[in-house]
């Protein structure tokens, strides 16, 4: 299997010029069996990340152009009167996706944000008092402009929870920038990418991650850090139980990809500031990441991993 994570980085790379990171951090959250949450300014390559991975296992891609008066029924679908058959039949709406791209999520109302709850985390559609499992593997990439940009609505608590990572691609380097128009003249595009490995691939691939082995020792640094934000007192709202459970299976997918069998304390340093920023509340004037940085600096590692 380790041929199918080769060859899926290196078709995200034909797109995606020059962030290694943001291909790790994606590969992580899908095959942790999450989603991601990205973070930043318009035409910096999200949407194109969202098609090139799902191009690249063969899966179908829906996308949400998330507005003020998107409605629920068109995320989840719903049940239209057939006047032929006399019956009401279900016409699905995107989230019957293989790969999911929220695009400006936080431009939706509340109402139509928690309609992601149910299918984010268990993969199913209640419409009318029946549950639709949607197809799988099943992963949301969302998007979200910052924070203080009009006509935004901050997504609750619970939306944020249940992204296992958030990140941002930022600008390309001059560099990077360079390649990529070069690659443009070269009609380089996620229409030319085949599909390198197959939708089983993907979840024989989740299964062999979540496998990974996480020692006591390192459960109870992670432990220490997700507690003592629940302690801070420059955050209002600590880790929730989920961000655990969140870590740990970034974890694993991270150390999947480093083709280890076991976990180490560098995963957890370099997933924790992704994983638990977006699910902290700060305190007024603080920023979540910069409180993350300084938890990993307090929490000595040394004292739970020899």
């Amino acid at each position: 299997m380790r041929e199918s994570i080769y060859a899926l980085t290196e078709n995200l790379s034909r797109t995606i010029v020059g962030k290694t990171d943001a291909i790790r951090l994606v590969l992580v959250a899908l095959l942790s069996g999450g989603h991601a949450l990205l973070e930043d300014v318009p035409g910096v390559g999200k949407t194109l990340l969202a098609k090139s991975l799902a191009r690249s296992i063969d899966g179908k891609f829906q996308r949400i152009q998330c507005t003020p008066d998107l409605l629920p029924t068109d995320i989840t679908g719903t049940n239209i009167w057939n006047p032929s058959t006399r019956e009401f039949e279900f016409m699905a709406g995107p989230t019957f996706a293989n790969i999911l791209l929220a695009d400006e999520i936080n431009r939706a109302t509340p109402r139509t944000q928690s309609a992601l709850l149910e299918v984010m985390e268990e993969k199913q559609v209640t419409v009318d008092g029946q549950a639709r499992p949607v197809p799988k593997p099943f992963f949301v990439i969302a998007t979200q402009n910052p924070v203080d940009s009009q006509g935004t609505f901050p997504l609750p608590e619970a939306q944020m929870d249940r992204f296992t990572l958030s990140f941002s691609m930022g600008y390309p380097s001059e560099e990077e920038e360079l390649l990529m128009l070069q690659k443009q003249l070269n009609k380089t595009s996620t229409d030319q990418l085949q599909p390198c490995i197959t939708l089983e691939e993907v979840e024989q691939l989740q299964r062999l991650a979540s496998q990974i082995k996480v020692a006591t020792e390192l459960q109870q640094y992670m432990l220490a850090l997700v507690r003592s934000s629940r302690e801070d007192e420059e955050i209002t709202l600590g880790i929730s139980p989920r961000g655990t459970v969140a870590l740990q299976r970034a974890t694993q997918a991270l150390a999947f990809l480093e083709e280890r069998d076991y976990a180490i304390p560098d995963d957890v340093k370099y997933l924790a500031p992704h994983v638990l920023s977006h699910r902290l509340i700060p305190a007024a004037g603080r920023k979540a990441k910069t409180i993350v940085e300084r938890l990993l600096r307090s929490v000595a590692v040394e004292k739970f991993v020899s």
